[in-house]
């Protein structure tokens, strides 16, 4: 029975997608100990020095389960998952499945206002965090966090800590996972078709969206993508983005590569120094990473003299993929080239091994699924003429059917017959190869994170002295893009702030680091379009040319001439740009 707040497929769907054997009954909690009956000693997860085998991996997971069940989690239990790229990740989400309960993925960048909105709309009662990561307390922010909302009652931390009152004023529990811990007990089985886990929507709104991804339908993403890369037990997955990630947990990523047989390799970091000596010392057979990394990893390659012939495979999504990126990948890395377009709300497309080399290079693939239906149309929602550019709109076994919890949104994202409408512009290839040309909805995809500009500007608003704020993309080699905020100042006397203070400002406002702007220019004013809107595509012209006119910027002085501004009204003056 599907979660209340969540969209199920109709009744009719589903049974056509069980009777053709799309969905199978899977339940992912029992997974665990299925792949010890088939695989057993072998290795399934390999981080650091630490090497864990499927019988292992079982093992911790069942107890796990009961550690969780005896600490209190209940079947429906929605729990907040915020662990970097360790065992204790797979074991958690995998413990949690067993016992019914619902992760909910987090980043580990995720700060005080993602994290207090994802356990507000999910109703979280349990946060998993790793403690103190990267400088950050997680402890001190889950207390914080729960003072507010007493349906959150325990955060478990993987690192040892302190049993001291903190500003929850000790009305939650902080548990360590090291006692979560207990003897493997029957536990009800799985419903497959109720929510397994939710994702988080790509940033496209102010804050994510949550995505429910049931059993049956993940369990079918993953082996079917499996399937597609023909993994087996000598496959070999390298886990270089943080494993939350869709792309990274499912495509076929850590899942398919375990359902495989496979040993699943968890990087700490992206870096080229780490990835490469992974690479050399566990045979990694596959990996995905976005853009960024690849072209960071290519400059890197010519000063590494790592063996990197293991390398069969890289996928490489997330972002758009440029052809003169693409085109290194074969002759420097040695590996083929297999881009990826996908959502976590679902449709994966993928090129194929046979694909010749124009289209690997030039288009994002074919869907992975026959079962995937997809429509390209135009603002009207009808459908463009063949190889016609349009929105990207689609159905099938493994794509939502409505967000948790947002009915006025799911309105509008979703047809009256259950098409999801992605945002995306997209056409379609006489050879049924799709070609993302862009997108509609207003997001900077920075590094693969994708950002959205108005979440960034209601933080730049509230900062002292800022009167308008406009957030536009620029192209970036390294990062596929960079955020470039305009400003407003409320009046000539306002002190403008530089770049490092305007950051510290939004920090302390809980915003995460990567949503932070990398440049900053204050202008008298923000061009409007003739509907009284901020006009981007101007602003996203000049940002990306610096040498570009800022004519717009220009107040008349004419006292008698109409004026059309965002924010506050100024002299003509020359932008400035903030370092």
């Amino acid at each position: 029975m599907m979660l209340d707040g969540c969209t199920p497929w109709p009744a009719e769907t589903a049974a056509h997608y069980r009777r053709t054997g799309l969905w199978r009954g899977s339940d992912l909690g029992a997974l665990p100990r299925e792949w010890a009956a088939a695989y057993g000693s072998a290795t399934a997860l390999v981080s650091g020095d630490t090497r864990i085998s499927y019988t292992e991996l079982a093992d911790r997971v069942d107890r796990r389960a009961a550690g969780f069940v005896r600490e209190g989690v209940r079947p429906g239990d929605r729990i907040v998952l915020q662990l970097p790229n360790v065992p204790e990740f797979v074991e958690v989400a995998f413990a949690l499945f067993r016992a019914g309960a619902k992760p909910v993925f987090s980043l580990t960048s995720h700060r005080s206002q993602e994290i207090r909105h994802l356990c507000e709309l999910s109703g979280a009662s349990g946060y998993v965090v790793p403690g103190v990561f990267r400088g950050f307390d997680h402890v001190a922010l889950g207390r914080q966090i729960a003072a507010g909302l007493p349906a959150l009652r325990t955060v478990f931390v993987m690192d040892a800590v302190e049993e001291a009152e903190g500003s929850d004023g000790g009305r939650v529990d902080v548990v360590p996972l090291a006692r979560v811990d207990g003897d493997p007990q029957p536990l009800p089985a799985n419903d497959p078709s109720d929510v397994a886990f939710f994702l988080l929507s790509g940033g496209t709104t102010a804050l994510p969206k949550l995505i429910p991804r049931t059993h049956d339908d993940y369990a079918y993403q993953t082996r079917t993508v499996a399937e597609l890369l023909s993994l087996d037990p000598a496959s070999v997955y390298l886990a270089v983005l943080p494993v939350e990630f869709n792309f990274t947990w499912g495509c076929p990523g850590v899942v398919g590569t375990l359902a495989s047989g496979g040993t699943v390799v968890l990087a700490p970091d992206p870096t080229a120094d780490d990835c490469f000596a992974l690479i050399e010392r566990e045979r990694v057979t596959l990996t995905s990473v976005v853009p960024t990394v690849a072209r960071l990893w290519l400059e890197e390659r010519e000063f590494s003299d790592r063996d990197l012939s293991s390398l069969e495979v890289l996928q490489i999504g997330g972002a758009r993929l440029e052809p003169e990126l693409a085109a290194r990948i074969a002759p420097e890395l040695g590996c083929r080239l297999q881009q990826v377009f996908g959502m976590a709300e679902g449709l994966l497309t993928m090129s194929r091994p046979g694909d010749d080399p124009h289209s690997v290079l030039h288009t994002q693939g074919r869907p992975v699924s026959e079962a995937d239906e997809v429509r390209i149309v135009d603002e009207q929602g009808d459908p463009v003429p063949p190889g016609g550019v349009g929105e990207l709109l689609t159905r099938g076994p493994y794509t939502l059917r409505g967000y948790y919890r947002a009915p006025e949104h799911n309105a509008r994202a979703f047809t009256e017959d259950g098409f999801y409408r992605t945002g995306d512009l997209a056409s379609i290839t006489p050879e049924g190869r799709l070609v993302v040309e862009g997108r509609i909805k207003d997001v900077v995809i920075r590094g693969g994170d994708k950002i959205a500009a108005g979440e960034v500007e209601a933080h730049l608003l509230a900062v002292s002295g800022i009167a308008a704020a406009a957030v536009v993309p620029v192209p970036d080699a390294f990062l596929g893009e960079r955020i470039y905020a305009f400003l407003v100042g409320r009046d000539d006397s306002a002190q403008e702030p530089p770049l490092t203070a305007l950051k510290a400002a939004l920090q302390q406002r809980g915003l995460a680091d990567y949503k932070l702007p990398d440049r900053a220019e204050y202008v008298p004013r923000l061009p409007l379009t003739p509907l009284g809107k901020i006009d981007k595509k101007v602003l996203a012209a000049a940002a990306a040319d610096p040498a570009r006119s800022r004519d717009w910027a220009r107040v008349r002085q004419d006292p008698q001439s109409p004026r059309r501004t965002a924010g506050a009204t100024a002299p003509a003056a020359t932008p400035t740009p903030v370092r």
